[in-house]
């Protein structure tokens, strides 16, 4: 498989996602929901209709797992992984901290990630063994070795009242120990920025395949060690990521389970 050909063909298609996003950007009708507070708009829908097409106009066989569409394609050796607008919220404010992310996932390894943000046109890439780039330039995690000198991120599922507890012990162990924590509102950007050096470690719970695929392999290629927060493996599939530069990462698993 030729993933410098796969890389840029992800690359298109998220450019593509990221016309169509603009092109809403501002001018949003009333959302449909999936849950409570789960957006979904004529944006996110038209995102991920537009990478589909994109990447099956080049490799047709390719199965998909999407967020709005969900499974389709027989080729599951070949799989791409899309979130057509990870931060949906933020979009529906205007507020430029959203990104399309993609990633391919080969035999059970993602072997490339891609993340746009279409308003700041920072784009994020990397390939399994390749190191990370952003527009084309390689990045690294940062060498900070504190917890206490480092920017934390993190963020909140949606179903954020069944864990209120746990997570506010978690952010308050964080807030007490760090220089300070910020929420975003998108994990696909949230790992590119640890990737590239702006955060020094990130931690959320009940994320989805799509919102960490194409950051995970950005941020591992950047340097960063990736598990959930018992030290174990991390899997796109399980429900725990954290994510830091290894400097801090044994710091990060204890505030993480101490107790308040």
């Amino acid at each position: 498989m030729n993933l410098e050909c796969i890389k840029n063909v992800g690359i298109g298609a998220a450019y593509n996602g990221g016309r169509v996003l603009c092109s809403f950007l501002g001018k949003i009708k009333a959302p449909d929901h999936k849950g409570a507070i789960d957006l979904v708009t004529e944006a996110d829908l038209g995102s991920e209709k537009v990478i589909i097409e994109s990447i099956h106009k080049v490799f047709p066989d390719h199965a998909i797992l999407a967020e709005e569409s969900g499974m389709s394609g027989e080729n599951q050796g070949s799989r791409w992984i899309i979130d057509p607008l990870d931060g949906t919220t933020n979009y529906t404010h205007q507020l430029g901290l959203f990104g399309v992310s993609i990633a391919f996932e080969m035999e059970g390894t993602i072997a490339v990630g891609i993340v746009l943000n279409p308003v700041t046109g920072e784009l994020f890439t990397a390939v399994q063994g390749q190191g990370a780039q952003l527009n084309g330039r390689p990045i690294h995690v940062s060498e900070t070795s504190l917890v206490s000198e480092s920017l934390l991120v993190t963020g909140f599922p949606y179903d954020f009242s069944e864990i209120f507890q746990e997570a506010m012990m978690r952010l308050s162990n964080c807030m007490r120990a760090s220089q300070g924590v910020r929420r975003l509102g998108s994990a696909s950007l949230d790992l590119c920025f640890m990737a590239c050096g702006r955060f020094e470690g990130f931690w959320e719970q009940n994320l989805k395949p799509w919102d960490t695929a194409a950051g995970y392999l950005i941020a591992r290629e950047a340097g960063a060690n990736i598990t959930d927060f018992s030290n174990r493996a991390f899997s796109i599939y399980g429900s725990e990521i954290l994510a830091t530069n290894g400097w801090i990462h044994e710091d990060m698993l204890r505030l993480l389970k101490e107790q308040e």
